[in-house]
């Protein structure tokens, strides 16, 4: 059996596990619905009660929550705590407006780091692990998230960020670092520069990579474990649930084991929303089980994957999700970044000289990935505006 963090939890029996989660169950939506008045109102329309939860089962009675909800409720409406109990909060990128908030009491971003020791422990991170962190710090979860995870199991935390890659290869080097955190298009990119640099992966510490913020293909992993020599590992996470956490894969690499203690996970059809058979793919809906700042029922996450129940190789008992397979609207993430064609137009449409006609392409360069819009031309007066810029 591999090490673990929690082993009470992380090989707890089906039966205890749906107990717990039951009873949180139940106390989350009666929290929600006492403490927020868009669950209030929200539940009320679908003329349910908390005292309605006898059963797992039930939760199909909840209304959704969608990221439109967050957006209409900016920056603070979601909140189940007055601000004085908030300790940090963390934003989207906000490509579409107004960024999504999310806020944290000091309990959720204990729990939070419960969550990411786990995930970590389970990819075969120790004490004795010296990892470097090249996610951008700020508003965005990763970075901070998988930070605290880290220093939660007692390991040596380099903060460096993203960008000034040949430094970022100057500080793999130097400082000795036995386990990288980033995009996996970015450690890649780390790997290139590395090549380009005359050093050798031989001359690094690395052993493990724990990747996220970004879909990677098994074929992206295996070209990281021979150009970087360490073990690439996915994990699964989003800002309005908690950040990176919910889910990642053990050393086995056989779906990302989900913190079900603290996530409900349904998996609904994607055309009807109704449950699925273990096994089969469909959109992700989760459920916030123990966070108190900001409470999320039956989240849409739009992400496609499936989920087993079969007890892992490396003694979790825990549920595992597959890699996302897709989403369920027409979103490109690019760098780790969210971007949506809906957008894109917007922003096209707004400019007189420029057609209804447009192309996108995802195309990538190096190992970094790019997007390339082709539009068609109202007034060519814009190519005279343009040309200083593209000379």
């Amino acid at each position: 059996m591999e090490r673990m963090y929690d082993k009470k939890i992380e090989t707890i029996t089906r039966s205890e596990l749906k107990a717990l989660q039951l009873e949180r169950l139940k106390k989350i939506t009666e929290y929600a619905y006492n403490r927020v008045p868009f669950y209030k109102k929200k539940f009320d329309e679908a003329k349910v009660k908390p005292s309605d939860i006898k059963t797992l089962k039930d939760i199909e009675r909840l209304p959704f929550t969608t990221k439109t909800d967050l957006r209409d409720n900016y920056p603070y409406g979601l909140l189940a705590v007055p601000m004085d109990d908030i300790v940090r909060v963390h934003a989207s990128s906000g490509t579409s407006g107004k960024p999504t908030v999310v806020a944290y009491t000091r309990n959720d971003l204990d729990m939070w780091s419960d969550c990411m020791a786990r995930l970590i422990v389970a990819a075969g991170g120790t004490s004795r692990d010296i990892v470097q962190i090249s996610f951008g710090y700020g508003l965005f979860t990763g970075a901070l998230g998988l930070h605290q995870g880290w220093e939660k199991i007692g390991a040596t935390v380099i903060p460096a960020s993203s960008g000034n890659t040949e430094r970022q290869v100057m500080l793999l080097k130097d400082l000795r670092a036995t386990a990288l955190v980033s995009t996996p298009s970015y450690a890649l990119y780390i790997a290139e520069v590395m090549e380009r640099m005359g050093i050798k992966k031989e001359e690094l510490a690395l052993r493990i990579g724990l990747f996220g913020s970004e879909a990677s293909s098994p074929e992206m992993h295996k070209e990281l474990q021979e150009r970087l020599g360490v073990l690439p590992t996915d994990n699964y996470g989003l800002s309005e649930i908690i950040g990176p956490g919910v889910s990642g894969e053990c050393v086995f690499k056989c779906g990302m084991h989900i913190n079900e203690d603290h996530f409900l996970c349904e998996i609904l059809k994607e055309d009807i929303l109704e449950p699925v058979t273990e096994g089969e793919y469909g959109e992700l809906v989760i459920t916030t089980l123990t966070k108190e700042g900001l409470p999320m029922i039956r989240y849409r996450t739009k992400d496609i994957t499936n989920i087993t129940t079969e007890p892992c190789k490396c003694g979790r008992t825990l549920a595992r999700m597959d890699k996302i397979k897709g989403r369920t609207d027409d979103m490109l993430k690019i760098r780790g970044v969210n971007v949506f064609p809906s957008q894109i137009e917007g922003v096209l449409m707004n400019i007189p000289e420029v057609g209804g006609n447009y192309e996108i392409t995802v195309t990538r360069e190096g190992c970094l990935d790019a997007l390339e819009i082709k539009v068609e031309l109202n007034d060519g007066s814009l190519l005279t505006i343009m040309r200083p810029f593209l000379s």
